[in-house]
């Protein structure tokens, strides 16, 4: 079977489709369309992450979620998405990119709009989980069609940077745009607005983008299966942990649930004739530490941005509009620095710029994870939210690069497949633990009630305090990315090479 980096690198005898004659040179170029298709499809699935983040204190007012289960309104999303990022891959190279990718947007479309109209918190978490498998099956091929339309090395640079600041940018805009739409309309909007976006891609995309051959194949779906249940059951053993406590017996049956789902996920991947992912990918311990880096990293930043929004939200007294915009700055500073990195990747190494970006994110966590009912936003807020964004900037770049490093080109696919997923299960899996943090140190707050402070002001005191908890263990997240970057990533503490011209 062809594999999916044999599809982005073939002569694209077909694909003239959604290309313009350049008079010229004799050549086509892409339509611009094509870009905008594809980049419009890649932020709207990566918005949906965290779009959603700013209006978490009304969907707890009107749907009674408790602190901690409010959390599977992000992760019913991310779970599914990352779980099944592989599978969707593998969908992709059997039945066609383009007609994959429609099918997924189709099914994202729906999902939101009934995700819109839910009447419960069932209905909710349920239309999320069904976003996540919809952005499972189009993530994958909106990247295989990004490089199959764009095969210059110049337009293919420029497009793979517009794809990057899209990818690393989208959550932080998602933020803002979520606040907006909460305050002025209604938290609904945040799936809403997805409805008129995913109908204009449908009805442009068999227009504009190419499609792909389809090849022989099977799907691994009993891997697919297993390893989602299995990060479902763990994730969901830490968010009871937090509500329940450690001795619960529904907490022990999640985990040992989670233990042998994954064990035995590993053992058809070990069997699997067309594994959704090829367990050679970790022989390289550059991209093993790449992977397990990304999983830390992204799970501290994901349980920032849920905690942070609720502090201000819920202990600072601001709209959902007001606490949007209060991540514009960490949203600009991130966009610009992504823009900055690939200019100077040539003169710095990977290894040099990784450690140097999850440094700076590190301090910036640390700053701002002492807070109280009195933090103000300027500058105990603002300016750690600035430093994080350089941090993050500067971080996700190399992070991706060494996650798809010395790669064999038929394991290419897959591999940059892996970077996704653990992204998206690190979100997952790090939110989940720090919620487990956040409602330990809740029940404890409430138990040490001081005498004679008002009951709404002891509320804000409590909610701060576990806050800090769950952020203290960001702290710790990205701690261990560091660790574990600088004892495998490549370059870090050798002299840099000048490079030969």
């Amino acid at each position: 079977m062809p594999s999916a980096s044999s599809l982005l690198t073939r002569p694209a005898a077909r694909h003239s489709i959604g290309r313009t004659p350049d008079l010229r040179t004799g050549r086509s170029t892409p339509s611009p369309l094509v870009m905008a298709i594809i980049l419009t499809s890649q932020l709207m699935i990566v918005l949906d992450a965290s779009v959603i983040i700013s209006a978490l204190p009304k969907i707890h007012d009107a749907f009674g979620f408790s602190p901690t289960s409010l959390s599977w309104v992000q992760n019913a999303y991310t779970l599914t998405f990352g779980g099944l990022l592989l599978f969707g891959a593998r969908v992709g190279d059997i039945l066609g990119r383009r007609r994959v990718y429609l099918a997924g947007i189709a099914l994202f479309t729906l999902a939101s709009l009934l995700g819109g109209l839910a009447p419960n918190g069932a209905w909710l978490l349920t239309t999320r989980a069904i976003q996540g498998l919809a952005a499972a099956i189009a993530a994958p091929s909106t990247l295989a069609l990004l490089m199959m339309s764009f095969q210059g090395p110049r337009e293919r640079m420029r497009a793979i940077s517009l794809y990057a600041a899209a990818s690393s940018g989208g959550a932080s805009v998602g933020l803002v745009l979520g606040g907006l739409l909460t305050d002025l309309a209604s938290w609904r909007w945040g799936l809403f607005i997805n409805v008129p976006i995913g109908i204009a891609l449908v009805l442009l995309a068999p227009r504009y983008l190419p499609e792909t051959e389809r090849n022989p194949g099977r799907f691994d779906l009993v891997g697919a299966v297993s390893s989602t249940l299995g990060m479902t059951a763990l994730v969901y053993g830490f968010v009871r942990a937090g509500s329940s406590g450690w001795t619960d017996h529904a907490t022990l049956a999640s985990f040992a649930g989670a233990v042998l789902l994954l064990a035995g996920f590993v053992l058809v991947e070990l069997r699997a004739e067309q594994p959704i992912m090829p367990l050679r990918l970790f022989a390289s311990r550059e991209r093993s530490g790449a992977y397990v880096a990304r999983l830390f990293t992204v799970g501290g930043m994901f349980a920032y941005f849920f905690f942070q929004t609720q502090f201000l939200q819920e202990v600072r007294d601001y709209s959902a509009l007001k606490a949007g915009f209060a991540f514009l700055p960490m949203t600009a500073v991130l966009f610009a620095t992504s823009r900055l990195v690939p200019k100077v990747a040539g003169a710095v190494s990977s290894g040099r710029l990784l450690v140097t970006g999850l440094s700076l994110a590190l301090i910036a966590m640390a700053w701002t994870c002492r807070l109280s009912a009195d933090t103000q936003y300027f500058p105990r807020i603002a300016l750690p939210m600035m430093l994080l964004g350089l941090g993050m900037g500067i971080a996700f770049i190399p992070l991706t690069s060494s996650g798809i490093a010395g790669v064999d080109p038929k394991d290419s696919g897959a591999a940059s497949g892996l970077v996704n997923a653990f992204h998206q299960v690190g979100g997952s899996l790090g939110l989940g633990v720090l919620v487990t943090v956040f409602g330990t140190a809740a029940r404890n707050a409430a138990e040490h009630h001081s005498a004679g402070v008002p009951a709404a002001l002891a509320a804000k005191q409590h909610l701060a305090h576990a806050i800090s908890a769950a952020l203290t263990g960001s702290v710790v997240f990205l701690a261990v990315a560091l660790v574990i970057v600088l004892a495998t990533a490549p370059g870090i503490f050798r002299k840099q090479r000048p490079s030969v011209r």
